[in-house]
């Protein structure tokens, strides 16, 4: 059932794919307990932070805490397009973050989105279409082409394959159909050479270009970003957080923020500075408790913006 407010109006921007219930472990976090996760929680907040209208389409089980929607609803995450599913699980992940690498095990997994669960009266300025374990078919991605005239897209869930005990892999997705309908694309560098079978990155930015996207981002960790659009490159450095406890959902910051940005009409270039300042703030808490106030993250991404290393990018070969 839709929890709480009905769909009015347009919203700036809505997510969806999957919530998810997380266990983080790392060197820092030694003892792992649930946490909220999954792009709606990550790409809403972030956003929100910086005045958007946002909202979700997403599907959860009856073990999804009610002091989660609560929490949502108390940072105006509209819920509803958010459906509990009698008798279901939510998705949920074991991450474990060790010597720099980032492993995950799928624990459980809601039932998938379907071409039904997207109201016909949904609009939005931009609609970012985030699986992470499969949840959506091509079906579902033209029906919200048709709500908005900004589709996103992040593809991991596309590229992921489980084995019996859960363990993700990537595999090569094959990726026309979907990509031809989407307006901006960011992924991991990782997951577009997985995802084009191309080891040089911008031989794999391009490919993807050439299938639809008019803007790739590719995030890069600790090294920055990378963005393409107009047919030119741009480095985009990362902001130096005081303090790095957890970097689960800074990728999905990132495009929050890009997005709360980019339906205002601002170039590209300050869309991905202020990603990366969101991202920033993330990963000094754990899980989604650290965003930054609007005015914090606007510093932080001004003076990434102000550098002219931004623009060299034909160096870019990894």
């Amino acid at each position: 059932m839709p929890l709480f407010l009905a769909w009015k109006g347009m919203f700036d921007l809505v997510t969806v794919g999957h919530f998810s219930i997380d266990l983080i472990q790392s060197p820092k976090i030694l003892a792992p307990t649930p946490t909220l996760g999954g792009p709606p929680t990550y790409v809403s907040l972030a956003a929100r932070q910086l005045n958007s209208r946002v909202s979700v389409i997403s599907k959860v089980g009856e073990d999804f805490p009610i002091r989660y929607m609560l929490w949502l609803k108390a940072k105006k995450v509209n819920l509803s397009g958010l459906k509990i599913v009698k008798g279901a699980s939510t998705t949920s992940f074991f991450l474990r973050y060790e010597d720099g690498r980032r492993r995950l095990q799928l624990k459980s997994r809601a039932l998938p989105i379907f071409f039904e669960d997207v109201p016909t009266s949904l609009a939005a300025k931009a609609i970012h279409i985030a699986p992470i374990a499969n949840e959506l078919s091509l079906n579902v991605v033209q029906k919200l082409r048709t709500s908005t005239n900004i589709l996103s897209l992040d593809p991991q869930g596309f590229l992921r394959r489980f084995d019996k005990f859960g363990k993700v892999e990537l595999k090569k997705w094959d990726n026309s159909e979907v990509l031809e309908q989407i307006d901006i694309y960011k992924s991991s560098i990782k997951e577009i050479k997985t995802a084009t079978g191309l080891a040089n990155l911008r031989s794999a930015m391009k490919k993807v270009h050439s299938a639809g996207p008019k803007v790739v981002l590719v995030t890069r960790g600790a090294i920055g970003s990378t963005l393409f659009f107009k047919g030119k490159f741009y480095n985009i450095p990362s902001c130096k957080p005081r303090i790095v406890l957890d970097p689960t959902g800074a990728g999905d910051a990132f495009i929050g923020a890009f997005l709360a940005e980019y339906v205002k009409g601002k170039d590209p270039v300050w869309c991905a500075c202020v990603g990366a300042a969101t991202s920033s703030f993330v990963v000094e808490g754990i899980g989604p408790a650290v965003f930054g106030k609007k005015e914090e993250i606007y510093r932080r991404a001004k003076k990434i913006y102000k550098k002219d290393t931004r623009f060299k990018t034909n160096n870019t070969k990894r």
